[in-house]
């Protein structure tokens, strides 16, 4: 078991003043760590191996020197709208650093062919050959014993000190431009004057793409030798970018580069504010904000918000951007996102089946790749993802061009249900890995939500007979998904996942997601007791299987939104501590992760934006059912004593919600621009109505 610490005093919080902290005062800091004990998880047993603890700076920290904290290696993804790395680092047994950075310029096409095609983005993967060298009275002063890890929005390492220089690197994209920056800051932590010599790194790489000639270029800025005065710093910067034809491929400013991602964390960090009694649930709320965001790129589609994870740029897909994403950049006011969501519905729209074809599922490699022929339920996606975007971006006018796509999505769904109103897909958005039948239960549940939304957006744009059919559909398939896939699985009346199965499935949760509480509490018992392991909850419950556990974070993400709306608030709150926990402070950080083993844990963004939503959605149980109102239905504990969402954005109108448990009550205080609308006691569970 590793520290059980969550909060520190830290050597790399401290070492972003201007001179570092000697040798003592390191020391001292870790003396620090162990007199901040944090309260929140004395005497709790961690169901994960903590490697990370959570400073008073809005970021994590990794102290290498932990004992048991190494050897340990991770990667994590940041974007920009033009390029995008995973950095992988890996600290071996004597403490020292080595770090692969896979840069990825996803506007770049190349030439492949068959399915690699859709795959076909310029990527360079650069180690220790481009790290330049520095030396000191014709010796090499080589830095590879770290001391400590910083994350942030960006990823800093800490050195340890090499003849009393200390070394501090930090890496993150340029959110405009087509390059990814690695800032050194050498810092003199001696009382004596230190002449120092820097190799320049000068690389170039031509490739000959699909739109012309890339030139991949590494250098960086520093002046070849300097004179470094005792506690006084140098910095210099190692510069990763691409151009076609004769773009420039170098010239970058780092100063300028660093104020567009800083430019970027404050407006993330300004709106959708949330503040629990639980530390570790915020931070990782305030780090899924960072992940959802930044995966927005610029492609002939206009902006567009993408997956990521080395495989998925510049594309959209019907499930993680129409239904994960797309609805939570309107919350989170972060208008970047929101015209990128608007380019997702719009691209869909415009690429309505003329005949009774499913609608293609992905539009890759700036839209010129689509993917056709298989129906995943992906009108089902649309109509509910599209609709809830539509809802909570009140525009009434663009929610009238949009409309089409929902009401045709719906129609598509409806005309395609059989014998007994089951809606048939040839699969669902796992496409194929796992068997769905010829009708599974997630196609059927994300169509009876489509019918609920739209039913309110029809009204909201005057179309009240379709508000009505629509109402009345839902109620049809609610009791159509009662009869057809309520069952008895493993003791429990829950529901199987498709007409045949005999095994638990992750998207049983989807009732409960979507309101549906019929077999609430036995679904509830299935999702947190039965499927969940320590990595959440797994695709399947096959004691069979020779297949190691697989699990995909959606999964996990709907499960634990479906069972806090259904008002299993403890239980959902442990798992939900848990899993946030590990992901935050465990092996793999900071950030929820697509899946394994498949594409082996990277961090997808649309996962991010469905762990911000199980909060607002789940935990606070959020409903719009008009442009202009809302409601919730809040539950708090003696653990979650408090919520505070505060800008939470409706249209253009912010939104605060403050909740404390007082006694067996909970003080409610809604306020609008900062004026108070709401402020009475009420009952766990209870719905306040809200017109705004």
């Amino acid at each position: 078991m590793k520290s059980s610490f969550y909060f520190t005093k830290n050597i790399s919080e401290k070492s972003e003043s201007k001179y570092c902290l000697a040798i003592m005062k390191m020391k001292i800091s870790l003396l620090i760590l162990l007199l901040l004990n944090s309260f929140f998880l004395l005497g709790q047993d961690l169901k994960f191996d903590q490697y990370w603890d959570i400073s008073s700076s809005k970021s994590i920290v990794w102290n290498v020197h932990k004992t048991d904290s190494y050897p340990h290696g991770d990667n994590i993804e940041m974007s920009g709208k033009k390029v995008s790395a995973i950095i992988y680092y890996d600290v071996n047994k004597d403490k020292e650093l080595s770090i692969k950075r896979e840069i990825i310029y996803p506007q770049l096409r190349t030439f492949e062919e068959d399915w690699k095609k859709y795959r076909a983005y310029h990527k360079q993967t650069y180690a220790q050959e481009i790290e330049p060298t520095i030396s000191m009275d014709g010796t090499n002063v080589v830095f590879k014993k770290i001391d400590s890890v910083k994350i942030d929005g960006k990823i800093t390492f800490y050195h340890a000190p090499v003849q009393g220089i200390i070394l501090k690197r930090t890496l993150f994209p340029s959110m405009n431009q087509r390059v990814f920056v690695e800032n050194w800051e050498l810092i003199n932590n001696s009382d004596q004057e230190k002449e120092l010599k820097i190799d320049k790194t000068d690389t170039l790489h031509q490739l000959r793409g699909y739109k012309g000639i890339y030139t991949s270029h590494v250098y960086n800025d520093s002046e070849k030798e300097i004179s470094l005065l005792p506690q006084s710093a140098y910095n210099f910067t190692l510069y990763f970018s691409a151009a076609i034809d004769d773009e420039p491929v170098n010239g970058f400013n780092y100063k300028e580069i660093e104020a567009e991602r800083n430019n970027f964390l404050d407006k993330i960090k300004e709106n959708l504010v949330l503040e629990t009694s639980n530390p570790v649930i915020d931070q990782l709320f305030y780090f899924s904000k960072i992940r959802a965001s930044e995966s927005i790129f610029e492609s002939e589609m206009g902006l567009v918000h993408s997956p990521g994870g080395g495989n998925y740029y510049i594309g959209i897909w019907a499930n993680d951007q129409a239904e994960y994403s797309g609805p939570f950049f309107p919350f989170l006011g972060y208008d970047t996102g929101i015209e990128a969501a608007k380019n997702t519905y719009l691209m869909f729209l415009k690429n309505i089946p003329q005949d009774s074809s499913p609608i293609c599922y992905s539009f890759e490699i700036d839209g010129e790749l689509p993917s056709c022929g298989k129906d995943r339920g992906d009108a089902a996606m649309i109509a509910y993802g599209a609709s809830q975007f539509l809802l909570r971006n009140t525009d009434k006018n663009f929610a009238k061009k949009i409309w089409p796509l929902i009401e045709w999505s719906l129609n598509y769904c409806n005309n395609h249900r059989n014998e007994e109103g089951v809606v048939l897909s040839d699969t669902d958005e796992m496409e194929g890995r796992i068997s769905t039948g010829e009708a599974n239960l997630s196609t059927n549940s994300l169509y009876y939500g489509g019918l609920i939304n739209a039913s309110y957006l029809a009204k909201e744009l005057g179309l009240h007979k379709l508000s009505k059919q629509y109402l009345k559909r839902s109620i049809e398939m609610a009791n159509v998904i009662e009869k057809y896939f309520g069952y008895n699985i493993a003791g429990l009346n829950t529901y199987r996942y498709f007409k045949g199965n005999t095994h638990l499935r992750h998207w049983i949760c989807l009732p409960l997601v979507m309101g549906i509480d019929k077999r609430a509490e036995a679904t509830a018992n299935a999702l947190l007791e039965k499927l969940w392991t320590s990595n959440g909850v797994l695709v399947e419950l096959n004691p069979a299987s020779t297949e190691p556990n697989i699990f995909w974070d959606r999964g996990t993400l709907y499960a634990l939104r479906g069972t806090f709306k259904a008002g299993f608030f403890e239980k959902s709150l442990n798992k939900l501590i848990d899993y946030s926990g590990k992901r935050l402070l465990g092996e793999h950080v900071p950030y929820p992760i697509e899946a394994f083993p498949e594409n082996n844990m990277k961090h997808l963004s649309a996962e991010s934006a469905l762990y911000c939503r199980l909060i607002i959605e789940g935990m606070l149980s959020f409903e719009q059912t008009e442009f202009n109102s809302f409601s919730i239905a809040p539950q708090l504990s003696d653990e979650m004593s408090k919520i505070n969402l505060k800008n939470l954005y409706i249209g253009d109108k912010a939104i605060s919600i403050h909740l404390q448990l007082i006694d067996d009550m909970i003080e409610t205080k809604i306020y609008l621009n900062g004026a108070e609308l709401i402020n009475k006691q009420i009952k766990a569970g209870e719905k306040v109505n809200v017109k705004i």
